[in-house]
């Protein structure tokens, strides 16, 4: 601390007092070195004679009163106010990544076909293939094209319709095609360069009864389950006998084969 704010020795206190140091020191004698650090503070302990007591007697000199400056008040403390942070958001599962859209193969056409068979029509010579059909946006322009009315496929033949709805189930429709009349259906596989005479298994079939090799001969279509290489071939049909049903037809009887795109 500095010498302004120390407390003063009795020593000191006793020379301002006294008047001289010469008094003061013939009476200590050499203790008076020392006095500052020996003398009691006045008090009921300090002695009531002689030098000591006359130093102790002395009353020490009125300390200047340092007042200590006042401090500066405080400023409120301002509460800084944090943006509200948002709730972390939940991370979002991984989707997963979409599969290509697998092609069917032939086998997948020949079971769903023969899972029809048996189906056959009601009282009024309707089934759920023609129902399904004539809401679907191809039989907008398949009426379009041959007249008539949608309702008008309600109990029309439905042979076409069948094989139709079997693309359909597959999501193949783009490579069985759809229709609801046999010699258009053919013609469709024609102009797509998928038309033949080998009876491959998943082929679409077209007959015609009398023989014809002609396309516009064509009368009737199925779907190919196997050559039996005996000249004749195994289907399965819609409306034959009112009915899906499985036949073997005669090579003779056979226009021709439509194609669809099958995985291998």
């Amino acid at each position: 601390m500095s010498g302004k704010h120390r407390k003063p020795s009795p020593l000191g206190i006793a020379v301002r007092t006294g008047g001289t140091l010469a008094v003061g020191a013939a009476v200590i004698g050499t203790a008076a070195a020392t006095a500052s650090a020996s003398v009691p503070m006045p008090g009921k302990d300090a002695p009531r004679s002689g030098a000591l007591a006359a130093i102790a007697a002395a009353k020490p000199a009125a300390q200047p009163v340092v007042k200590a400056a006042a401090a500066p008040p405080q400023q409120p403390q301002q509460r800084v106010q944090q943006p509200a942070q948002k709730p972390a958001q939940q991370a979002k599962p991984a989707q997963k990544p979409q599969q290509a859209k697998k092609r069917p193969t032939a086998a997948d056409a020949i079971k769903i076909a023969e899972s029809q068979v048996g189906i056959k029509e009601n009282g009024a010579g309707e089934t759920k293939f023609q129902d399904w059909y004539k809401k679907t946006e191809r039989a907008k322009e398949t009426v379009k094209r041959d007249g008539g009315s949608l309702d008008g496929y309600t109990d029309a033949q439905w042979c076409a319709m069948f094989v139709s709805w079997v693309g359909d189930q597959l999501g193949f429709t783009d490579q069985m095609g759809a229709d609801a009349w046999t010699i258009a259906h053919a013609n469709w596989f024609k102009d797509r360069d998928r038309w033949g005479t080998e009876a491959k298994p998943g082929a679409v079939v077209f007959f015609s009864w009398k023989g014809g090799k002609s396309i516009n001969d064509i009368v009737h279509v199925g779907m190919v389950i196997k050559d039996n290489g005996d000249g004749t071939v195994k289907t399965v049909e819609g409306n034959t006998g009112n009915a899906v049903q499985i036949k073997t037809r005669n090579k003779s009887q056979i226009v021709g084969y439509g194609y669809p795109d099958y995985a291998k």
